[in-house]
C-alpha cells in the first residue's frame, strides 16, 4: 500500500471514532506521582559512565599502537633516534639564548 493513501485511511479512521469524553479516576494525581519520583538526571554522573565506558577502547588502542610502534623501531631502525632528535631540537633554543647573553 502506498503511504499517501495508508495516511488517510488512518486519519479518516481517526476522525470517525472520537476519544471518550471521560479521563481515568484520578489521573493527574497517578501523573504527577510518577513525575515526583523521578530522579533529576545528573550531568556529572552521565559524564563519569560516558568516560568509564570509553576507557577500555581506549586502553585497547593505546596498547595497539604501543605494540606496533615497537615491531616497527625493531624493523625500521636505521635513522636516528627520535629522542635525540627531539632533544636536540628543544635545547637548540637554550643554547642559542646563552651564546647571546654572553655577549651581553
Amino acid at each position: 500500500m502506498e503511504i499517501p493513501k495508508l495516511y488517510k485511511a488512518l486519519i479518516a479512521s481517526a476522525k470517525a471514532n472520537s476519544p471518550a469524553d471521560g479521563v481515568p479516576f484520578a489521573f493527574e494525581k497517578r501523573i504527577s506521582a510518577r513525575l515526583r519520583g523521578l530522579a533529576p538526571e545528573d550531568p556529572l554522573g552521565l559524564w563519569s559512565r560516558a568516560l568509564w565506558r570509553a576507557a577500555a577502547p581506549c586502553l585497547g588502542i593505546m596498547l595497539f599502537l604501543g605494540i606496533w610502534s615497537f615491531v616497527e623501531e625493531s624493523y625500521t631502525n636505521t635513522g636516528p633516534d627520535l629522542s635525540q632528535q627531539l632533544e636536540h631540537v628543544v635545547l637548540a633554543e637554550l643554547e642559542q639564548d646563552q651564546t647571546l647573553d654572553s655577549t651581553w
